[in-house]
This record gives C-alpha cells, structure tokens and sequence, in this order.
C-alpha cells in the first residue's frame, strides 16, 4: 500500500530540522539534517544515534492515540477538555484581590487562544518556554466572555498543533489511516517531537526501502515475521497496535537472534582451542571436601560433579554457575580449585596448575582469600590476595597460620614463576602487569559486573585457554542466560545448606517502623548485629532536590545512634570512604564491636558477618528487586532465626505489587522471574548493563521465542560456520556481539 505526507507537515519540518536529500542509509544524520545544535549532536552521540540506519532503528518507547482532539473555539465553561497545542508568554504574577503567587500563560492552537492559570505554584512558568508544544488537560473555567483552565496537566507533546485533526500518513485518495503517534526515548538537548518529524522525513525519502534485511526470508516466513521494510514503517507510524505489535516482534527476534549467533559462534571458537589437562584425583577430592565444616548439599556434589567432568575434556570448561545467597558458591569454587592447584603442568615432574579468582569489590576480595585460607588451613597450597592497595600470602614463612604481606613486585614475580597456585583478587588481576605461568582455571564472582570484556581478558592471559567458571548470586531468568550466556553451560545451586531456616520478611508502613526497631533491639540483646540500608550517603542539597527525600546513611546513622539506639554502637560504610576506612568499618563489625552497620548497597555483594541477623532496607521501592533480594541475603549466613524489614518511601499501587513479590517470593529465582514480568522493559535492572535494547528485553519474557531463536542460530552455523552466504547478518552478529562486551 502506498503512503504519501502531507503537505502541511512536510512544509513545517523543512524549517524545524533542515532538510536535504536524497537520503541512504548509511549517511551521516548531521549531513542531512544541517540546523542541528551543538546539543543536539551531543544528544545523538549519547543515543549511539550518527547514521539515518540508527536513526530508523530508534523505535518509539510507546504510542499516543491522538483521537479526535478538541479545539479552543470549540470549549465552554464547565467543560473538561484536551487540547494540542502552543504556548505563549508564560510568565509568574499575582491574582488581582487575594495577591496570591500564581503561573500563567496563553494557550494557542488554530482556532483561537485561552488562558492558563496555575494558583499558588508560579514555578510552573519557569517550565515552560515561548513556542512550546503542548498537550493540556484541564477543566475550563471563568465566564464565557473571559474563559481560562486552571491548574491544567500539561505534556510535552508527540504531535504538532496541525497534526492533531490529521494523520501522520495519509493515502493518496485522502483516507486516514493512523491515529497513532509515536514517543520516543529523548535525551537533553533532543526531544521526542524532533524524532518524530526526523523520521517522518526519511519515510519521505524511501531511504528505509534500501536497508538490507539480515533475516533469512526462510526463517521470517516460518516465523510470520514481516520483511524490514515494512516493520519500519509499521513501529514508526502503525496504522493500529497490532501493527506495532508485530514490528515489535520482528526486531526482537532480530536482535534476539544475532545475539545467539555471536554467543554461539564464540563457543564454537573456544571449544576448538585446548586447555591445560587437570588431574582429577576424586578420593583426594572427596578428602578435601570432607574437611570442609559443614555437608556438602546435594546441589553442591552435582554441580562439582560437573566441573570435574569439564576438566577431563581436552577443550576449555565454559561454565555458569547460579546459585541463590547463601546457597555455598564458594565452597565449589574451592574444591574445584584443589583439583588445578594439586596438578601439575603438562612434561614437568614439579610445580602446579594456577587459579584465578576474579571478584568486583575489595572488601569481597578479602572475604574470600580469608574463606579459602581457612579451607585449605590443613593443605600446603599457597593462596594470593591481590587488590589496587595491597598484595598478600598464605601461608606466611614467619608464622603458618597467617598471611605476610608482600609488595606488588615480589608478587607478581612468585605468580609469574608459578610459586602461588591460588591467585584471588580484584580488578588488578587483569592488568597486563600481572602474568601467570600456567593458569588453567578462571574464577569469575557475580560475573555480570565485569562485563565480559573483563573475562576475556582473564581467558586469554596465557598461550592455552584456562577452564572458566563464571559465579552469580544474582538469579538471572532463564530467557536472560540463554541469550546472554548461551556461550555457557548452566548450573544452578538450588539447595541451602542444611539448618538454615527462611528468613521472616516484612513490609512496614512508616507507622510502623517501631516494630522493625523492637526487633533489632531485641537481636542486640542476644548478641546478634543489624544492618541499616539507605539509598544515599548524604542529605540532598535543599535547594536542588526537594523531592527527593531518601534517607542517606550519615544522617541516619546519627539519628539511629541519638534517637533510636542510644546504648548500641553504630557504624557507617558508603562508597565514597577511603579503603582503609571500609576496612575498618568491616572489621569492627566483623569483630562484633559494631552492633549496627549503617550502610549503602555497597554491602549488597558478598559481605558475609554470620552474626547479622537482622536487616532494614529504607527507601525499599529505590531498589531493584534482585538488588533487594542481594541485600536480605546479608543476614542468611547462619542457623539462626534471620529477619527482613522492608521500609518503603510510597505506597502506590507499583510499590505494593513489588514489595509483595519481594515478602512472598520464595528464592530469588521467581523473584527474578516476576521481576522480568512486572517491570517495564527500559526499568529492567541491567538493560542497558547487559547491553540489550528495551525491544529485546520485552522478548526476554517469552520463552518460546528465546528458544527459537537460538534453534535457528544453530541450525544455521551448522550449515555455514563462517556465515559467508550471510554478509548482512554477519555484521548484525558482530555489532550484537560488541554491544554485549564480546568482541
């Protein structure tokens, strides 16, 4: 069906945006649209927007019905109405008797012109500008001879004044087809409406129609998925939702499928490269596993079962393992590490394989050389810690039972000369500086901070490829870590250790509140420890952030500490305190000489004082809900009763429904799952982390379609490894593949 734009609107853009052409797409979007500002362009480079290809593949974030609009000559007094259009001469007054403050502005669209007036909020005039576009909704009052709206909503608007009675395609007897209109994300300096007459624009140009399609025909006809040109115009300017719709659809898949094509043809890549053999010796395993202080779980035996099983193959492990807080990730991480470091290299008859073990944050670094040091207490394996401040051993040649410190030059020589089989450290691990004789197995913790930039690194640090474990205690849906991580095998810790018993979460209202501290006051005297959570470090500035009324974790602690606990001790850690000081902090706290912790999420990954047994997150809404599931895990790390209270700010209908996921949800697992379900695509905690567009993310949710697309991805490597026969589709892979941090 043939499309054609109307005059009116092409007359009005060729003066808001310059416009030249003939357009193609890979052209520059500054050589054809020559009155951009310079925060326009800045505004376009922050949308990874430079060519009319990336323009066409910004898609609108939702969709506006423009309806059969009112008009002002149209209104009376008592009408509730809403109008398109522009504004006029704001500017702030008072009311002529009462002398109250007030916001006021005319409203003007084709018809005529009214009066807008904003009692008691004269801030309102500084919102709005001369000549902006807007959508106003209001009830009108005043006389018929001198109407005005008052307090009206007021909407940046999608659509031009002359736009709002016509359609953005029309055909070219007349007939209207589409009411919807497009909104798209912005970024400063660049907004929604230029987006909208931009690519009305290049539709005019037919640019979209030479934009080679990189799906298959084969594949988009199994599927019913439309050809791309005609998704472009359907998510562009749908004629009704269910076009939109099946637009939608089709670049999810698109995206969806070139992901799996770069995960896919990188495994294939790394299974053909060798490892260094690991001599698995299961009887000194099973003896190194039963010193361990407690059973090992059911999940723990299966998934070090399958390790072990990797290590025995010729080409490198690629492995992810899941387990929930709590669930016992590091003890696999340790027996498996047995394994390497009591083997030795391949045609020499002393020395070692090596480990590294990559983590995101010192104070988890630390953590995790002193859980180690004390696994491995009874075996003559040295252990390193390597951080950006300090570099140490275990054991010590002065004294057994503890670790020397050593300087970063003797260090790196002991690692390089293979004299320190277990290396555990920060992001100082992957410097170049830092080389290792033969690392055999890579140990990447909550992985999904890194980036896989950092694992690549990692793994490429030595001539053989090293076996790679990757460790999250962030549940991720399947959908997520079959397209993300289907370049690994999965395993998924499901068991917690025996004894531990289920946290009691609650939701308290700011009226209730006393209740959480009754409990703390009540662990206390045990001789148990709490943790604060709040969303910030310091009060907001009063004069720039009056809506934001976060609690930050130096004022509240003082509070705590004066008003609320005055006979406990109470602590502080942020982000912004100097190493040494979060040492300390950690360590009183550790030690039990702090009885409440005051905290940011700093303490969301890894922090492990098995005497914690209580935790209030204020602001509980601010967090994601795998964030909030991280933190109620700081106080799962014993057998005692442990307790969650959750203090949110609001109480709006979306609040409610995620604190009640986050109290009923029984592992973080479903949490995670609901989590993918409830949010909206763009809000998705990591969307742009993982490096995957809003429109991929909706196809996260539907399993099916993660399923097939990584079926035909698949099949058609199999078919053409190096997807010669596909050029088109190659560089779409590749440009997935680089958005995730794989190339």
């Amino acid at each position: 069906m043939q499309y054609v734009f109307n005059s009116l609107a092409s007359q009005y853009l060729f003066w808001t945006v310059g416009y030249t052409s003939p357009m193609r797409p890979d052209d520059a979007v500054q050589d054809h649209f020559t009155r951009l500002r310079p925060d326009q362009k800045k505004a376009l480079r922050k949308l990874g927007i430079s060519t009319i290809r990336d323009l066409l593949y910004h898609f609108p974030a939702r969709y506006e019905s423009a309806g059969p609009a009112g008009t002002v000559s149209g209104i009376a007094p008592g009408a509730d109405v809403t109008l398109v259009g522009t504004i006029r001469k704001p500017e702030t007054r008072k009311s002529w008797k009462s002398r109250r403050p007030m916001a006021e502005a005319w409203f003007e669209d084709a018809t005529g012109r009214i009066k807008l007036r904003w009692f008691n909020q004269p801030y309102i005039a500084k919102t709005l500008h001369e000549g902006q576009v807007v959508k106003v909704s209001g009830r009108v009052t005043g006389s018929a001879a001198s109407p005005y709206i008052a307090n009206p909503d007021v909407e940046r608007s999608a659509i031009m004044p002359e736009d709002a009675h016509e359609t953005l395609f029309t055909h070219a007897s007349g007939e209207a087809v589409t009411t919807l209109y497009p909104v798209y994300p912005e970024s400063q300096g660049i907004s929604s409406l230029w987006f909208f007459h931009a690519l009305r624009k290049v539709f005019e140009s037919h640019a979209h129609e030479s934009v080679d399609d990189p799906i298959p025909s084969d594949i988009l006809e199994r599927y019913r998925l439309p050809s791309l040109q005609s998704a472009l115009v359907w998510i562009h300017a749908p004629r009704k939702v269910e076009d939109a719709r099946a637009a939608r659809k089709r670049f999810a898949f698109e995206e969806i499928f070139a992901l799996q094509l770069a995960v896919q043809e990188r495994r294939r890549k790394i299974v053909r490269e060798k490892a260094l053999p690991v001599r698995v010796n299961r009887s000194a395993l099973k003896e190194f596993i039963d010193s361990f202080p407690f059973p090992p779980t059911h999940a723990q035996t299966h998934a070090i079962d399958a390790i072990v099983t990797d290590f025995e193959h010729a080409h490198p492990m690629l492995r992810l393992l899941e387990g929930d807080v709590g669930s016992g990730k590091t003890a696999v991480a340790a027996a498996t590490a047995y394994l390497v470091a009591t083997s030795v290299p391949p045609g020499r008859i002393a020395g070692t394989l090596q480990v590294a073990y990559l983590v995101p944050t010192e104070i988890l670094a630390k953590q995790h050389f002193s859980t180690f040091v004390s696994y491995f207490r009874d075996h003559p394996i040295p252990i390193g810690l390597v951080t950006g401040n300090e570099c140490r051993v275990f054991p010590s040649k002065v004294r057994y039972e503890e670790s020397a410190k050593l300087s970063k030059t003797t260090f790196r020589k002991r690692v390089a000369d293979g004299l320190i089989p277990i290396v555990i450290g920060t992001h100082a691990l992957v410097e170049k500086s830092l080389t290792f004789k033969h690392l055999a197995y890579a140990i990447i913790d909550e992985q999904h901070r890194f980036g896989t930039v950092h694992r690549k690194k990692l793994v490429t640090k030595d001539a053989c490829a090293p076996h790679l474990l990757s460790m999250s205690a962030t549940p991720i849906p399947r959908t997520l870590a079959l397209t993300i991580y289907g370049d690994l095998d999965l395993t998924v810790l499901d068991q917690m250790p025996s004894g531990r018993k289920p946290i009691k979460t609650e939701v308290l209202a700011k009226d209730k509140r006393e209740d959480a501290y009754v409990r703390v006051r009540e662990e206390i005297a045990k001789g148990r420890q709490a943790y604060v959570i709040c969303p910030r470090i310091d009060e907001p500035d009063p004069t720039k952030e009056l809506a934001l009324q976060a609690k930050s974790v130096k004022a509240e602690a003082e509070r705590l500490k004066q008003e609320v606990f005055p006979d406990a001790s109470v602590g502080i850690l942020h982000s912004r305190m100097r190493p040494a000081e979060k040492e300390a902090a950690m360590d009183a706290f550790a030690q039990g000489d702090t009885d409440i912790l005051v905290a940011t999420s700093v303490v969301e990954v890894g922090v492990n004082v098995p005497n914690a047994t209580v935790i209030l997150i204020e602001g509980a809404e601010r967090f994601g809900l795998s964030q909030l599931h991280q933190l109620r895990g700081r106080v799962i790390r014993s057998t005692h009763q442990a307790y969650c209270f959750a203090l949110p700010e609001s109480s709006g209908p979306t609040t409610r429904d995620r604190m009640k996921a986050f109290k009923n949800a029984k592992d973080g697992f479903e949490l995670a799952e609901y989590d993918l379900a409830l949010r909206g695509a763009g809000e998705l905690t990591g969307a742009r982390q993982w490096g995957v567009s809003d429109v991929a993310m909706e196809a996260l949710k539907n399993i099916k379609m993660v399923e097939a697309a990584r079926a035909e991805a698949a099949r058609l490597l199999e078919a053409d490894p190096d997807l010669h026969t596909h050029p088109v589709l190659r560089d779409r892979s590749r440009a997935a593949g680089a958005s995730i941090h794989m190339e």
